[in-house]
């Protein structure tokens, strides 16, 4: 009777070392980038957020037939007129016409709660506060005059990573991307 040799089907210490210091430079090259895909998300679900409660108010102003308004709230239960968009905001039906929620006479349709990270949604002077619609779905000021204007989203990134929303002057929103930031 022969004997057969024996062979190991094992990983020597030398070929360990190897993949270790290979997975190491895959994991350096993919991580930064897979760090810029999460940010860029979450930026991106930010800004449908904000555009999915303007869309809240305009239908929610033409189905009832009466003025619904969004503002900035850090609460989720007054509105406010300092910070940006990134703090919270509020929707509810805005009787008084006077882009504050009353509790007492108002009905609070969605809250918002403050967006993590270092985001900031800031709108120009028209829509820098609040958006409010009237019952024919165009956004329209306190005053009467009626309301376009625009919200950079942006996060703590430089170039051409923000969003913009952007209210027409019949009130529909859209989102426009690549737009620079500070």
């Amino acid at each position: 009777m022969c004997n057969a040799p024996e062979y190991n089907s094992g990983f020597t210490l030398l070929e360990l070392m190897i993949t270790i210091a290979i997975a190491g430079i895959v994991l350096g090259v993919a991580i930064p980038s897979f760090t810029s895909t999460i940010a860029s998300n979450r930026l991106t679900t930010h800004t449908n957020q904000l555009v999915t409660a303007i869309n809240l108010a305009r239908s929610e102003a033409v189905k009832r037939g009466l003025r619904v308004t969004l503002c900035k709230s850090a609460d989720g239960a007054t509105c406010v007129t300092t910070g940006d968009w990134s703090q919270g905001w509020i929707v509810f039906t805005d009787q008084n016409n006077n882009a504050a929620y009353d509790s007492a006479t108002e009905t609070l349709l969605n809250v918002q709660e403050r967006a993590p990270g270092q985001i900031t949604m800031t709108g120009n002077t028209s829509v820098g506060n609040y958006i409010s619609y009237i019952s024919s779905g165009q956004s329209q000021l306190t005053s009467g005059a009626f309301q376009a204007g625009t919200i950079q989203v942006c996060d703590n990134r430089t170039g051409d990573v923000g969003k913009n929303i952007v209210l027409s002057n019949t009130g529909r929103p859209r989102s426009e991307s690549n737009i620079t930031c500070p």
